[in-house]
């Protein structure tokens, strides 16, 4: 009875019996650590990964960051240069362009007081056939619609017209404006008038 009047006699962490009585303080043994000596053991070596952990995400975060801005000073410079290309990106096209002009400009002066129309013409197809080679050189070609087959990817339909001969049912008999490419691309479609 005397064990249930001593409150420490069924509690085990007052056992007094077994390998922990043996120890005294200090005393170095081969016996296995407490678990609660051994977490105490974990907690510095996790401190010293989890030190190890935020070196490795302060190095990543300088990293991310700077990646992040300098993907901002390549948007911002590419942006400016292609504000920049936009503005200059006819400059070339037009410097080919000012003998036309110049061309345009003669032709005024000398046609102003004439009274022939043939003089007037003439001086126009020399500046037409000008600028037409100009243009050319340029990349720009005219499309070839009349009497062809229509296809909606290189014409625009206005209107279609009962067609003058058997051969040009479904194809185009008129153009009313000339379409164009530049190098390989349609630049203008051809309105045209299909033949039914």
């Amino acid at each position: 009875m005397a064990d249930d009047k001593n409150p420490q006699s069924n509690d085990p962490q007052f056992d007094q019996t077994g390998p922990a009585a043996d120890h005294v303080a200090g005393e170095v043994t081969d016996e296995p650590i407490a678990p609660e000596t051994a977490g105490e053991v974990e907690g510095a070596a996790t401190a010293t990964a989890g030190s190890k952990t935020d070196a490795e995400l302060a190095d990543l975060k300088d990293k991310y960051l700077r990646l992040a801005a300098e993907f901002e000073n390549y948007k911002r410079r590419t942006t400016k240069e292609r504000a920049d290309l936009f503005k200059t990106a006819n400059q070339e096209l037009m410097v080919a362009l000012l003998p036309v002009l110049d061309d345009f400009d003669r032709a005024r002066h000398h046609t102003k007081d004439t009274e022939d129309a043939s003089a007037v013409r003439e001086s126009i197809d020399i500046i037409h056939n000008k600028l037409q080679k100009t243009l050319n050189q340029k990349g720009l070609a005219p499309m070839e619609a009349k009497g062809g087959a229509f296809d909606p990817d290189l014409h625009e339909a206005i209107t279609q017209i009962p067609a003058p001969s058997d051969d040009l049912k479904g194809k185009i008999v008129d153009e009313v404006e000339k379409g164009y490419y530049l190098g390989d691309k349609v630049i203008r479609h051809a309105k045209v008038v299909l033949g039914q």
